[in-house]
């Protein structure tokens, strides 16, 4: 997420839907994914292995799941987790573990780090919310080293038989969660409306194999509404 994705356009409407939804964040994730929203942070930050006393980055850390598990899995690892949204981040620095962590408010579209800063960069539900997604994942690759490794935890539109099904479900059930558990029906109806309308891992996969990356691969999750991506910057 230039810094006009943080200021203008999509990128303020989603600012205030993060800074709005931030106190009971970790409650709907558990809640919309029946409890296997942790286990697939801790699959992300198993699989971005960065070197020994690594740097790693953590985009969209939000309230710091993957983060906090990366310092714990590495704990000889800088682990740095950037987000734009300012009360996404209050809630991280609260967290048992917290102190392991360099905070910092930032935007993924304009990264403030030099070239070939990181070893690895982990990411959960960054995407779908960027305005120029090329240009996030072209940041992503400037500042990691190469053979570095990038994780991305996202949603994706549901696919096969339980397609339609899955869909309606979605449609239904994930704003009406938002008025029952957070009292926020609009919010979760943005969210739910931006998990069917982005992109499928493969298309994920092209335009990082275009940018410079290899070694692709990707896992799907919950009956294909979310999906585990990793690639390799080659060297």
């Amino acid at each position: 997420m230039t810094s006009d994705h943080t200021t203008r356009g999509k990128g303020s409407e989603v600012h205030r839907i993060f800074q709005k939804v931030a106190g009971y964040y970790d409650r709907m994730n558990f809640i919309m994914t029946l409890g296997r929203h942790e286990r697939w942070c801790r699959e992300v930050a198993e699989r971005v292995a960065p070197t020994a006393s690594g740097q790693l980055l953590d985009l969209a850390t939000g309230t710091g799941v993957i983060a906090l598990e990366a310092a714990r899995r590495y704990p000889a690892a800088t682990v740095t987790g950037v987000d734009f949204s300012e009360k996404m981040l209050s809630h991280a620095m609260t967290k048992p573990g917290a102190d392991a962590v360099r905070w910092k408010h930032a935007d993924a579209a304009r990264l403030p780090f030099e070239n070939e800063s990181f070893d690895g960069i982990t990411e959960g539900y960054l995407l779908r919310n960027v305005a120029d997604l090329h240009g996030v994942l072209r940041e992503q690759h400037r500042v990691l080293k190469p053979g570095g490794r990038v994780v991305i935890l996202e949603t994706c539109p549901p696919s096969g038989p339980v397609k339609v099904v899955v869909k309606w479900g979605m449609r239904m059930i994930v704003p009406l969660l938002g008025q029952v558990v957070a009292r926020d029906r609009t919010s979760y109806t943005y969210l739910e409306s931006s998990t069917r309308a982005f992109e499928s891992p493969q298309s994920i996969a092209d335009i990082l194999n275009e940018l410079g990356f290899k070694s692709i691969g990707w896992r799907k999750k919950f009956f294909g509404t979310n999906f585990i991506l990793w690639a390799t910057k080659s060297i």
